[in-house]
Parts: C-alpha cells; structure tokens; sequence
C-alpha cells in the first residue's frame, strides 16, 4: 500500500470519526450553555446544569439502582454461564449449534410482548416480584445471555480447549483444577468484552425498566424518561454523564485487564 493510499484511509477514519462524535459534542455544548434557543451562538457557558444534575438525591439513586442491577447481572451470568461453557464445549461440543439457536431467542420476543407476559406470571404470589430490583436481574439475564456466550465461545475456540486440558492433564491436574487454573485465566479477553458489550447495552435498556418497575425502582433511563418534560439543558447533562459512566467503566475495564498481563 502506497503512503497516499494509506493517508487517504487515515483521512477517511477520521472524517467518520468526526461525524459520529458530531451528535455527543453537540449534546455536550447544549449542556453547557446558559441559553442557546433564539440565535445561533449561545449566550454563555455554565457548569450549573451538570452541578444540578450531580446534585440531585433522585439522579444519584437512579445511578446507583442502574449500576447495581447491570452489575448484580453481569456477575450472575458470568457465574453460571461460564461453567456451563465448560462443559458443553469440553464434554459436549455438540450442543453448541443448539445454544446458538437458543441464545437468539430473547431477540424473537418483542419487549413489551415480554413485560406483559412477565407481569402477569410475577405480580401476584408465591412469586410476587413486579416492582423489584430481582425481575429485572433475570431479564437483564437473557438479554445478555448472547452477548456473554457468543463472546467467550469465540474465546474458548481461539484457545484450543481441548489441547490446554491435554495439557494440564499430562503435568497430572485433575479436570476441574485445570478448567480454574489454566483455562479460566485464558478466557479473561473474552470475557472482558462480553462484558463490556453487555454493560454498554443493559444500562441503556428501558422497555423492561419502565414497564416492570417504574417508578418504584427508577433507574437512569427511567428517570431519563421522567425528566423529558424539563429543560433541554438538563436532559442534555444527563445524556452526557450517562456516557461518561460507560466510558469510565469501559477505561477500568481495560485497565484492570492490562493489569493482569
């Protein structure tokens, strides 16, 4: 490849990477303005939306029930999805085109089909959980569910599973101590972006939020929705912290991987 060939690729890179960054810089000047309505330059540039914002108990709550919910799944699936990969890719690999087709179908339910089904079968005993941080821990479940499996199942086809337990078999580790010790650890790639993607996805979900909990456990996109009908500069700070959240998880993330090379 020639160097104006390769400059005219950097260029293009860059001109897309400007157009997509368009939409969060403009978000970002909206709030940071004092008024920015009738002319087309702001009249001013303040920090008194985002301090608002950071100064309101309801927003900190709402943060804070997000964070726990995305959180509380992503742990409960990759406790219970991991072992299961194991075994179906170590003891039956042939499974695995039935999970393919399994792991799909949150997708094929429509949302809010889901949420009344899910309404009806929770909102009344034995299992009375509308309203509650727990129903929407298992649906938050199945809908990182394909991007925790298809992510690690890659992982675990890179690595050659089967040799590495060859492996650790030969140096006399028993099955289990070699599934912690040897494969585990080469799975941390893997998992790092399932659960990046996942994260990146649950804490901006809000058809199952709005319609299963509300108001009662109001998360970050529900109180979102909440505050539609208030300042525009208001709403722009939110969106603006919210990806700054995702971003700073995205940087630890990272970070803590880097840490483990």
């Amino acid at each position: 490849m020639s160097n104006a060939e390769r400059l005219y690729h950097r260029l293009v890179v860059w001109i897309l990477f400007l157009v997509l960054l368009l939409p969060l810089a403009v978000t970002l000047i909206y709030a940071l303005v004092q008024e920015w309505g009738a002319t087309i330059l702001p009249s001013g540039f303040t920090l008194n939306w985002l301090i608002a914002l950071w100064s309101d108990p309801r927003f900190l709550v709402a943060l804070g029930h997000s964070l726990l919910i995305c959180l509380g799944t992503l742990l409960f699936s990759l406790v219970l999805i991991l072992p299961l990969m194991f075994v179906i890719a170590y003891y039956f690999p042939k499974l695995d085109v039935l999970m393919n087709i399994l792991i799909l179908l949150p997708f094929a339910v429509p949302p809010v089909v889901s949420s009344v089904g899910l309404m009806q079968l929770y909102s009344a005993p034995p299992f009375e959980l509308t309203g509650t941080p727990w129903i929407l821990i298992g649906c938050y479940f199945t809908i990182a569910l394909p991007f925790i499996y298809r992510a690690i199942s890659n992982n675990i086809q890179a690595i050659n599973l089967r040799d590495l337990m060859d492996a650790a078999h030969l140096l006399g580790a028993s099955t289990w101590k070699a599934a912690l010790l040897v494969v585990l650890p080469n799975l941390r790639k893997g998992a790092t972006i399932a659960v990046l993607l996942s994260f990146s996805f649950l804490i901006g979900e809000f058809v199952f939020a709005n319609l299963l909990v509300g108001n009662r456990y109001e998360t970050l996109q529900v109180y979102l929705y909440n505050m539609r009908n208030g300042s525009g500069h208001f709403t722009s700070a939110l969106v603006i912290s919210y990806f700054f959240v995702v971003l700073i998880f995205t940087w630890a993330a990272n970070l803590l991987n880097k840490g483990k090379r």
